[in-house]
């Protein structure tokens, strides 16, 4: 029995490890590094100089989206968590699926809904907001021009305590 847990505790530990791209150093690690860690990105897109940008969501339930950077030279320039506030703040009005994409990385689809009466698009993620706690962030598209009306956060409610909504940046 403490053999197993022990298999299983280590296993995680390698399972977390690549979860955030931890051991990738900015500046040595390359492309292959990054996959190999982090495994194979949900999107990316190069662009005219060359840099590649990975998107690395890891929900449904997973509270945060990794984005690496991969500079013309073939090595991690960055790497960071865009499931955040200050992120959020960069989603305008007017602003394309395309452009939303490029900052957030996609959403689940369990957090997509479409509202006929409003002609909306509603694309979801989740997050652990500036108190910890389970959050919801939404960008609300017009579901003819396809492009940003508006963004909200809502916090998850989760039961009658509290705490029962905390979650680990």
């Amino acid at each position: 029995m403490k053999k197993l847990f022990a298999v299983s505790l280590i296993l995680l530990l390698v399972a977390c490890a690549g979860y955030s791209g931890k051991g990738l150093v900015v500046g040595e690690s390359g492309m292959d590094d990054v996959v190999r860690v982090m495994g194979e990105p949900r999107m990316q897109w190069v662009d005219a100089d060359g840099t590649r940008h990975l998107a690395y969501p890891r929900g449904p339930s997973g509270v945060h989206t990794y984005m690496a950077r991969i500079g013309g030279d073939g090595k991690l320039q960055h790497i960071e968590n865009v499931m955040d506030p200050l992120t959020f703040g960069r989603i305008k009005a007017g602003m394309s699926k395309d452009q939303v994409l490029r900052i957030l990385g996609p959403s689940d689809s369990s957090g997509t809904a479409y509202f006929k009466a409003r002609d909306e698009l509603v694309w979801e993620w989740l997050y652990c907001d500036e108190w910890s706690k389970l959050s919801h962030f939404d960008v609300l598209f017009d579901g003819i021009s396809g492009s940003v009306r508006s963004t909200i956060s809502v916090r998850v409610n989760c039961g009658p305590r509290d705490d029962d909504c905390e979650c680990a940046r």
